[in-house]
């Protein structure tokens, strides 16, 4: 499979005035796979639907074909334990046949069989083979098309679908081991939508790697789910200002939230760094369409981003493949990218939207905490062009429901995975500057015009919580803001009411509100039980976006999740679950009567989840001490309980038994 340099360089060849492009491609990566068929967003196709990609464009004929290579152990053991490379290394022996699956369970989104180790060490070695390729200068640049992904790993852990840290090994394999080929410094740029928690680890006090990330993070709620990812993190001793973050607040960051962080952070500090050479952490799941991600940069963004970084370190860059899970959009992202490494220039397109007023921000932070170590960050950026924003838009944030996060497994099923496969030919068809245009659709403006009631039982009885979901923001006790509605106009009317339901408080913890239980309300009436219930006048376009941010913090609002003809029928039905919400904790609608001929709705557990409270396998939880106050003070504001009896009223709906 090795193809000679010479082949590119030959008198004869149409491309002799080309950049040397190095690819690996091996199929036996393809023996990595959840055990028994299982589906799963991190599977052999995302590798097989690049290659193929890259075939049929006859890049691949253009470019130097290297050999995959088993990774050595010693160069493991310079980034992880010796532990961990023992487990990964006999993990796929028989002897590990009949606890693979009992050791991958206890381990963060991991899954293991009998291919993985074969896979993980050539993943690896191959990222290695390529990096040492360009360094030597026998290529320009190379694209390592690898799996298992590396970024997530850490000295003594597996996890986020990687077993070695690809992309920490190739680095460390560069400065430590061959000194010779005079690459003392490297830029890591890490753009895949997760924020690179292993490879920060690595190189955390390493004045020679410049750490570049730039991901969802949502105030420690997106994956990996914790602090190590904001902006303030930037290195220890002397790695003090090399480690840079640029943590989103919210999904459907775009080509011009990507570019204006280039032109603003990276750029400029890459300038002052000078490195010998980069390598990308190159996941494609902030791309369009991608089911994980939920953000929306296209192959022309992806593009420019490449063509800015060669203007460094000669051009000398290595790109290995992390996550991205949509197969259309990282075929066509890393045909893009090979396409730039090529030709050394972007792909054509064009790019006239405008950041997200919350990307100006977080870039403002991220200069004034870095600006300290690089002096091309220190000077504030002028109001004309920060005034620069996109318009007002839904900024989907994930709400109590941890669904897409829970637990930090990242699975979606075989459904959701081919539902949004179905959408994306329409959205990568987008041009960058309709990045806004999925907002303003049809369904909207019928909506719109039809008012519900929307009865509260947990935090949001108070007005104030409430108004996060439509207007944005947070409330005192909560650890991460709420997007807010397409229709930040507050409520209508305010009526309280009682409801022969079972209000109770379950579940370990929330992203919004940390340790304890979350209020839910028994979809079945009980003439025993009273809950008071705060009922607003919204409308049914504003339920929709309280329903999304209630469930899931990826979803395409292209369709209503509860529509007219749903409004219609729940009279007859009682309930209705939203299947494309269903991951969610409050995916059941639940129709509660009529007041002044409006529907009343609220939003809870379907049955099948009280009946696990009742087993215990979920947990019945009192809520924190934030979670109730909220509680307390909604049921005070609305004149039907004193503070006292109101927190009386919380205490008995969470220690009551079933």
């Amino acid at each position: 499979m090795e193809v000679e340099s010479n082949k590119i360089k030959g008198s004869g060849n149409n491309y002799n005035c080309q950049r040397r492009v190095g690819l690996i491609y091996d199929e036996r990566m393809c023996s990595h796979c959840a055990p028994d068929g299982e589906p799963h967003p991190e599977n052999p196709n995302r590798i097989k639907a690049i290659w193929n990609k890259l075939q049929n464009s006859n890049i691949s004929q253009r470019c130097v074909m290297l050999n995959a290579k088993a990774v050595e152990d010693k160069l493991i053991q310079a980034v992880h334990s010796k532990n961990h490379n023992n487990l990964i290394r006999n993990i796929s022996s028989k002897v590990y046949a009949s606890r693979r699956n009992r050791i991958a369970s206890k381990l963060n989104s991991i899954y293991f069989n009998e291919g993985s180790s074969e896979a993980a060490y050539l993943a690896a070695g191959s990222v290695v083979e390529a990096a040492e390729k360009v360094a030597k200068g026998e290529l320009d640049s190379a694209f390592a098309i690898v799996r298992p992904p590396g970024h997530h790993a850490e000295e003594n852990e597996a996890m986020g679908f990687c077993l070695f840290n690809n992309v920490a090994i190739a680095t460390s394999f560069l400065l430590n081991e061959r000194p010779e080929l005079g690459i003392k410094k490297i830029l890591i740029v890490d753009w895949d939508v997760h924020h690179g928690n292993g490879t920060q680890k690595t190189f955390w006090q390493d004045p020679r790697v410049l750490f570049f990330s730039v991901h969802r993070h949502e105030f420690g709620s997106f994956y990996p789910a914790n602090d190590d990812g904001f902006y303030t993190m930037i290195g220890e001793g002397p790695g003090s200002g090399y480690n840079i973050n640029v943590p989103w607040e919210n999904g459907r960051c775009g080509d011009a939230d990507y570019l204006a962080v280039w032109d603003h952070i990276l750029v400029p500090v890459v300038e002052e760094f000078n490195p010998d050479m980069i390598i990308i952490s190159a996941g494609f799941d902030a791309a369009v369409g991608d089911p994980l991600g939920g953000c929306r940069v296209t192959p022309y963004g992806y593009s420019v981003m490449l063509k800015k970084l060669m203007d460094f370190a000669q051009g000398k860059i290595v790109l290995a493949l992390e996550g991205g899970y949509n197969l259309e959009s990282i075929a066509n992202s890393s045909l893009a990218c090979v396409e730039v490494l090529l030709e050394n220039k972007p792909i054509r397109g064009s790019s006239e939207a405008y950041p997200f007023e919350s990307t100006w921000r977080v870039i403002q932070e991220v200069r004034q905490k870095l600006g300290v170590f690089w002096p091309s960050l220190a000077d504030e950026l002028p109001t004309k062009l920060t005034n620069q924003n996109a318009p007002h838009q839904i900024l989907i944030s994930s709400s109590d429901s941890k669904s897409e996060d829970e637990g930090a497994k990242l699975f979606v099923s075989a459904d959701l995975v081919s539902a949004v496969e179905d959408v994306v030919t329409s959205l990568s068809n987008l041009k960058v500057e309709d990045q806004t245009a999925s907002t303003f659709v049809p369904w909207r403006s019928d909506v719109s015009k039809i008012d519900i009631w929307y009865a509260t039982y947990g935090s949001n009885m108070s007005r104030s919580r409430l108004l996060c979901y439509i207007e944005g923001g947070k409330v005192e006790g909560m650890k991460k803001p709420c997007s807010g509605s397409m229709d930040g106009h507050p409520p209508k009317e305010i009526l309280w009411r009682t409801f022969s339901h079972r209000l109770l408080f379950g579940r370990e913890s929330t992203h919004t509100w940390g340790p304890g239980g979350i209020a839910f309300l028994h979809p079945k009436r009980d003439n025993q039980c009273k809950t008071h219930m705060c009922l607003y006048r919204i409308t049914l376009e504003q339920f929709n976006d309280i329903l999304l941010q209630e469930n899931v913090s990826n979803y395409d609002m292209s369709s209503p999740l509860f529509d007219v003809d749903a409004l219609n029928s729940i009279s007859n039905k009682g309930s209705i679950s939203v299947e494309a919400v269903k991951e969610g904790w409050y995916h059941n609608v639940l129709y509660l009567g009529k007041e002044r001929e409006m529907p009343i709705l609220t939003m809870t557990c379907p049955l099948s989840v009280i009946e696990s409270f009742k087993s215990g396998e979920l947990p019945l939880r009192p809520p924190c001490k934030e979670y109730a106050n909220i509680l307390v003070k909604g049921l005070v504001e609305g004149n039907q309980l004193t503070e006292e009896v109101a927190k009386a009223y919380i205490e008995e709906a969470a220690t009551e038994p079933f």
